[in-house]
């Protein structure tokens, strides 16, 4: 299959596990613009005939050469954490703003925008307020695309959620919960979601805004205790005080400029959100993995468990 699809921000969670799942299906001609220069070299050991250029998207420049001839454009850059809002505005706002005029100019018949279910959250946070102008950004573009907007995602190659918490839960003698850890979510398989996107690259699906929810509801400490069945750790899970564990992220986030997980982030997992959940295995033709078999997929594959993104 040789139709040149084009992957901003394709060195990420969601860009490394569809580029796998593309070439097992015999598409050839990708081509990955993404800024983060360990996960560039990542996608390159793994997918070593796929063209990956590391560029920042946000700036105009020779990489907007690739956009000529191109068929699809899957835009998946953004930023999802850290504690500089001018780091959200470039890689979340800006960037968008740069890929559509290329889009436009080039005149590249289809587009799929990765959106994320935090634009209807109750959370108020960077990551929130940049993905909802980039959202309107898209949807005042005039250009006709599906626009998907998933739930907390997991699977190969996780570097911000269950990935980092399984590794975090082998360093550490006790893994700390906060409160009592009913904090119901709604966890989307990474490899469902890509096999979302796939089908709106085959089908050209149309224009619509799709809440893609995982249709499972499970509460964060259960997710916790999967994770540690799923890769066999000993640790022993503990609850601490809510206002404890801010403080232990407020003083991290002291240290670190990009913290693994921050004070908003804790904010938005406490927060009283409940998701939409539509039929999105009718709707694009693939199948919803129960909860427990993605886990033991996602820490288990013989070919990408062990790899790991940064930051």
């Amino acid at each position: 299959m040789n139709e040149k699809i084009i992957l901003p921000g394709g060195a990420g969670l969601v860009g490394q596990n569809l580029v796998a799942r593309l070439k097992d299906l015999g598409y050839n001609n990708i081509i990955v613009l993404d800024k983060h220069s360990a996960n560039v070299e990542v996608l390159r050991k793994t997918q070593p005939d796929v063209l990956v250029e590391c560029v920042d998207v946000s700036v105009p420049g020779a990489w907007l050469k690739h956009f000529e001839g191109a068929s699809v454009v899957v835009m998946l850059q953004a930023q999802i954490g850290g504690i500089d809002w001018q780091e959200f505005v470039r890689n979340n706002v800006d960037s968008t703003r740069v890929i559509l005029d290329s889009i436009r100019s080039n005149n590249v018949p289809y587009l799929v925008h990765i959106s994320s279910s935090v634009v209807e959250s109750v959370a108020d946070d960077f990551y929130t307020r940049s993905k909802k102008e980039q959202e309107e950004i898209v949807l005042a573009s005039g250009i006709p695309c599906p626009i998907l907007r998933p739930t907390l995602m997991f699977g190969w190659f996780d570097r911000k959620h269950l990935g980092w918490l399984s590794r975090f839960m082998k360093k550490v003698p006790v893994f700390p919960i906060p409160g009592d850890g009913r904090y119901m979510r709604q966890p989307l398989y990474v490899g469902d979601f890509c096999r979302i996107i796939i089908s709106c690259i085959e089908h050209r699906r149309g224009a619509g805004v799709y809440n893609i929810s995982g249709h499972e509801k499970v509460d964060y400490i259960d997710i916790i205790r999967e994770i540690k069945r799923a890769t066999r750790a000993k640790t022993p899970i503990i609850r601490i005080p809510y206002g404890l564990f801010y403080s232990l992220l407020w003083t991290w986030s002291r240290f670190d400029k990009n913290p693994p997980f921050t004070t908003q982030q804790l904010a938005a997992l406490s927060a009283k959100d409940e998701f939409e959940v539509i039929d999105w295995p009718g709707i694009f033709g693939v199948s919803s993995t129960p909860f427990k078999r993605a886990i033991d997929e996602t820490f288990n594959d013989p070919r990408y468990s062990s790899v790991v993104l940064e930051f």
